[in-house]
């Protein structure tokens, strides 16, 4: 028998609910975040405060030289005598920044200051602005065609607005107000009205990919002038390719018919091209004045080369990568040599070729120009280290998937477009950007044979007697623009990784 006892019985549940708190201050807020990530210990706390003195020295050297009011300067001396020194100077001379920005970023493209010359800047401005305009619906799926065709209305406004005149001005004041109704109707709409529009892809207008198809052939038109029927006659080549190819296929076959097509467009560049747009132009002379390459220069000449290397090297890559794994032992041989010699070989050394040999091989009396000759040469660079980052995304992907595509019942071309390509491409998303960003980056290299990107051009405004002896400002400025545009490329690649993934973390 127990004996009794007078303890109380302990409560191991909890009767009532406990009033809700606030945080402690010090783990929320910028405290907490310090605590966590700065001083979460005694070695982490020593190396956050060396760390911080050193930014306090750097950055209490280079704010006053970057702010030092020099913008309005017209010489090295000035500059001087604006910092209050006599013998070198302690601030950044920001005055060769403001008189030699336009020529940093055009090159000698014409600029109307010739008597009797009209300012043809405004040209590059608008195949960059169209740029954009091209590449937002392959890059963005959250952008409407609405707002596509906004884009492209406004620049075409603005456009005919600056280059003024009775027609021009009309005109631009139409496109800006067909612009401003096709904008007040996609905000007009509800949330769930224009999340219908974006899966639906605004079936009434047209679809805006036109106008990247047509962006190749206009852009060039617009940096180089000359009669507008010469790219519409190019662009009449793939017409005929595939006029071939649809008529053909069904009597020959598809592989015969291939080969026909492409042959077909070849022919008519190569010699039908020129004579229809020069009868063309005869009977309707549109056009604008030509340019020519030695006249192009600065970021204008690198954006140029990096877009159209970039653009046309993916595909290439994509070829290539296909044709290394092939079972055909002549295609595989051929597209593991010319890789392999590629990358074997430094750029520069290319650019030589093209710029000396590349002539040597074409028909007497051919005019080769020389940008095209960089293009070449810079995308088939390009193109053979896209290869190889693509064959690692193919090599990644497991047995599983191929065999899957050979249970549907796919043949090779579709098991490619819709279950291996898509996968490979997605897990070589870090490597395609960074090989785009080092061919961007490449570009300076064109300096060496003679063509003036914004390194080339810097020699010749440090010569001038006014800025002899100006470095880190020009450079620092160019350093700034190259990055402006490397880390636009890798922000975006992060955000399509995150649209691409599929996994549920």
């Amino acid at each position: 028998m127990s004996e009794p006892t007078d303890m109380p019985e302990m409560a191991y549940v909890r009767s009532e609910i406990l009033p809700e708190r606030a945080p402690p201050a010090t783990s929320v807020g910028i405290v907490g975040w310090a605590r966590a990530n700065l001083f979460n210990g005694i070695g982490n706390s020593i190396l956050t405060v060396l760390a911080l003195i050193l930014l306090w020295y750097v950055l209490a050297f280079l704010v006053p030289w970057i702010l030092s009011p020099t913008w309005n300067s017209g010489s090295l001396n000035e500059c001087r005598e604006i910092l209050g020194t006599g013998h070198g100077h302690s601030g950044a001379c920001w005055g060769v920044i403001n008189e030699r920005w336009q020529q940093l970023l055009f090159g000698f493209y014409p600029n109307g200051s010739a008597e009797g010359t009209m300012d043809q800047r405004w040209r590059p401005v608008v195949a960059f602005a169209l740029l954009f305009v091209a590449l937002i619906p392959i890059l963005f799926n959250m952008i409407s065609r609405r707002m596509n065709w906004v884009l492209l209305l406004a620049v075409l406004g603005l456009t005919g607005l600056y280059l003024g005149g009775a027609f021009g001005v009309i005109l631009g004041l139409l496109l800006l107000a067909a612009s401003a109704f096709v904008g007040f109707k996609a905000f007009s709409t509800s949330k769930e009205d224009r999340a219908a529009e974006i899966a639906q892809g605004a079936k009434r207008l047209p679809n805006p990919l036109i106008f990247t198809a047509i962006y190749p052939f206009l852009a060039p038109w617009l940096l180089w002038g000359g009669s507008i029927w010469l790219p519409i006659s190019a662009a009449l080549g793939f017409v005929v390719g595939y006029l071939a190819y649809r008529f053909l296929t069904p009597i020959v076959g598809s592989l015969v018919g291939l080969i026909i097509a492409v042959v077909a467009s070849v022919v008519w560049w190569l010699a039908l091209t020129s004579g229809f747009a020069n009868l063309l132009h005869s009977i309707i002379p549109i056009g604008l004045d030509p340019v020519d390459s030695r006249n192009f220069g600065g970021f204008m000449l690198s954006v140029t080369i990096g877009v159209v290397a970039i653009a046309c090297s993916l595909p290439i890559g994509v070829v290539l990568a296909l044709g290394r794994q092939s079972d055909l032992l002549i295609v595989r041989a051929l597209c593991v040599g010319f890789i392999e010699f590629i990358r074997g070989v430094p750029l520069i050394t290319l650019l030589f070729v093209a710029s000396t040999l590349l002539n040597i091989f074409m028909p007497p009396g051919t005019n080769f120009d020389i940008i095209l000759r960089v293009l070449i040469m810079v995308t088939l660079f390009a193109a053979a280290y896209m290869a190889e980052v693509i064959r690692g995304g193919l090599a990644a992907l497991p047995t599983g998937q191929y065999e899957a595509a050979d249970a549907l019942g796919l043949d090779y071309w579709k098991a490619q477009r819709l279950i291996i390509m898509p996968q490979a491409l997605k897990i070589s998303i870090p490597g395609i950007v960074s090989t785009f960003i080092g061919v961007f980056k490449d570009t300076v290299l064109v300096s060496i044979i003679g063509l003036l990107d914004p390194l080339g051009l810097t020699n010749g405004i440090r010569g001038d007697q006014n800025w002899n002896g100006i470095v880190w400002e020009l450079y620092g400025f160019i350093a700034l623009m190259f990055f402006i545009f490397c880390f636009s490329m890798s922000r975006y690649s992060m955000y399509l990784e995150r649209r691409l993934r599929t996994d549920h973390r």
